[in-house]
């Protein structure tokens, strides 16, 4: 399969809708197919999530770029992400910020990524299991935090983990069908925007949903 070209026919399709060119141009970097199993390869530039294994997902292309797209990203920032899966959403995010911590909570995950993240050269992202707080409070606060699982309710502790003036973009509802937010972090009152339907995995972890 002509995977480069593939990717090209879906930054295309991605572009109709997206249209921060920088994120655009990262996801035409990365190969999407290193992040899925080599059963899904084929699959891979389809804009669907796809199995990664343990009843987990990589996203679709369509809400990673946009939820990317959301953060306002420019190159400076420390970003944090929640649920880092095979790795994808951290490629994309460390072509675009200057550092990127992303958090797993299942260890088979965990070192898929780190694995695949290194073999592709990236030295600006580390991949942490996931501790009892959500979120990686050694390092806050961040200019930017992407939840690439879902919440009850915007957790508390990934929000005292934002800088001010940072911004969250995660899914919020029940564990089937959830809004996407987008949350700046102010002095006074946070500024709140709902950028639509979504459907994720559930976040899991205190101050989030309970292992079922």
């Amino acid at each position: 399969m002509d995977f480069a070209a593939a990717r090209a026919r879906l930054i295309e399709h991605l572009g109709t809708e997206i249209k921060d060119e920088r994120v655009l141009a990262a996801m035409a970097r990365i190969p999407r197919e290193r992040f899925v199993p080599p059963e899904e390869r084929q699959l891979a530039y389809e804009d669907r999530p796809l199995p990664i294994g343990l009843d987990q997902t990589i996203s679709q292309p369509f809400i990673v770029a946009l939820m990317t797209q959301e953060l306002g990203l420019t190159g400076s920032e420390k970003v944090l992400e929640i649920g880092a899966g095979s790795g994808y959403q951290a490629a994309i995010l460390a072509e675009l910020a200057r550092t990127v911590i992303a958090v797993e909570r299942l260890p088979t995950l965990a070192e898929t990524a780190r694995k695949v993240l290194n073999s592709l050269g990236y030295t600006n992202i580390t991949v942490h299991l996931a501790k009892e707080t959500l979120g990686w409070p050694e390092e806050a606060p961040y200019d930017a935090i992407i939840a690439s699982a879902a919440a009850p309710r915007v957790p508390p502790d990934l929000l005292a983990q934002l800088a001010i003036g940072g911004r969250i973009v995660i899914p919020v509802g029940s564990r089937y069908m959830q809004e996407l937010y987008k949350i700046t972090r102010r002095r006074k009152k946070n500024t709140i925007q709902n950028l639509g339907g979504c459907r994720f995995v559930s976040l899991i972890g205190k101050g989030a949903w309970e292992e079922e």
